[in-house]
């Protein structure tokens, strides 16, 4: 599996991501970013994360970030949550590998990643995935993880969603 970690950025940065502007992106970022960053899809979250950290900077530490890989020196897509957690503790992941970069356990090392996260903060009680039943990689790598599907939902964005959720461990007390 790829050495990956998750650059977050600031509220700026995604600001410049959401407009298109890879030059300004990449002034601000603390990692190169590659031209993946201003298509469509990468715009769309970053905008989306760009207005929440106004409202709500305190999601930083938890919103869409750069997918480093370590031993590349190179960003192959974006991966973090939706928001901190929620008032029952629940967090969703949401990644994206850039197409030159799939197929070789980006997916997987991104999830397991936030997976990390997740169960490094004791607020933290249960790890969500909304996927499209088409999504056939997705929705393996979510159940290879323990994920399990409980529902679905509308997204007005991506259409019909499955809902798939863990608990994450507890700290036992000593």
């Amino acid at each position: 599996m790829p050495r990956v970690r998750i650059v977050h950025v600031d509220q700026p940065t995604h600001a410049a991501i959401a407009a298109g502007d890879l030059e300004e992106a990449n002034r601000l970022s603390p990692v190169p970013l590659r031209p993946i960053f201003v298509t469509e899809s990468f715009r769309s979250t970053f905008g989306i994360r760009a207005g929440q950290l106004l409202e709500h900077p305190e999601d930083a530490p938890w919103v869409t970030g750069i997918l480093w890989d370590e031993d590349l020196g190179v960003a192959v897509g974006k991966a973090g949550f939706h928001g901190s957690p929620d008032a029952d503790g629940m967090v969703e992941v949401g990644y994206e590998v850039d197409p030159e970069y799939r197929r070789r356990g980006y997916a997987r090392a991104a999830f397991q990643a936030l997976l990390d996260r997740a169960v490094a903060d004791p607020s933290v009680r249960v790890l969500r995935a909304s996927i499209s039943p088409d999504n056939e990689p997705s929705l393996n790598l979510a159940r290879s993880f323990g994920l399990v599907q409980n529902g679905e939902q509308w997204d007005e964005e991506d259409g019909l969603e499955l809902i798939f959720e863990v608990p994450t461990p507890t700290p036992t007390s000593g």
